[in-house]
């Protein structure tokens, strides 16, 4: 499970204080999958990395499956997965080479390292470029790699961060059938996109950022019922015309 209470993050940039997350909260239980959405910019990023015990927050605390962020960070990342659209491969290693590294990496003991390999490659239908060099790969097979080493360990949580970003249909699809296996398999997912058409397929529940913000938290059919608007686009259009009409009218 996933909880964030009452995250806040500020900056300084050219001597002015900038609050990039304010006083955030939600929760993500086991088996759900939590839309984070917002535009670029509107502290989607900031409060991942809060969440992971990356950067510490200026007031509040996250907790992952009952640890807390702080003193307890490295546990915390134990316990998470992370997929990023940032994320790369090793080019001279071959897949599996890179998937035992990374087991390696999370302590795992080299026969359950091999299974786990094993599990992820006929999950995922890696079996047929699994000892091809990572450089040879196309970039739906990259991304199948990626989101394979964010489950090595197996973590109770998973975190990703714009995964679809620069792909294609095909590379898409790949994707959403990996959330939805996670869901089957009680993963607690938080997804941060600013694809809405795409959060709308796949996400149970929806945080709405703006401005650093958490406007609104809730199914589709609640933000519909609070917003009066049918999809996640429209809502986003009407909250930032509002934001931008608020801020005209106070000068």
């Amino acid at each position: 499970m996933i909880f964030a209470h009452d995250l806040v993050k500020q900056f300084r940039w050219a001597g002015k204080e900038l609050t990039a997350v304010d006083h955030v909260s939600f929760q993500v239980d086991s088996g759900e999958v939590f839309g984070l959405l917002g535009p670029n910019g509107a502290g989607k990023t900031t409060t991942l990395r809060m969440v992971m015990g990356l950067l510490p927050p200026d007031e509040g605390y996250a907790e992952i499956d009952g640890v807390r962020t702080g003193p307890n960070s490295a546990a915390v990342r134990a316990k998470i997965g992370m997929v990023s659209t940032n994320d790369g491969v090793y080019p001279w290693l071959s897949v599996r080479e890179m998937l035992l590294y990374f087991g390696d990496l999370y302590s795992l003991d080299p026969r359950l390292a091999e299974e786990r390999v094993a599990q992820l490659s006929s999950a995922l239908s890696l079996d047929r470029f699994l000892n091809q060099r990572c450089s040879t790969l196309s970039t739906g097979q990259r991304q199948r790699v990626i989101l394979a080493r964010g489950l090595m360990h197996d973590p109770p949580v998973m975190l990703l961060d714009e995964p679809t970003r620069g792909l294609d249909v095909v590379g898409s699809q790949t994707v959403f059938e990996f959330i939805a296996q996670l869901k089957r398999n009680g993963k607690a997912v938080l997804l941060s996109t600013h694809r809405l058409d795409e959060a709308e397929r796949v996400c149970d529940r929806f945080g709405l950022l703006h401005q650093g913000r958490l406007l609104h938290v809730g199914t589709l059919q609640e933000l519909r019922a609070a917003i009066g608007q049918e999809h996640l686009t429209d809502m986003f259009l009407k909250i930032m015309r509002e934001s931008h009409d608020q801020e005209a009218a106070a000068g």
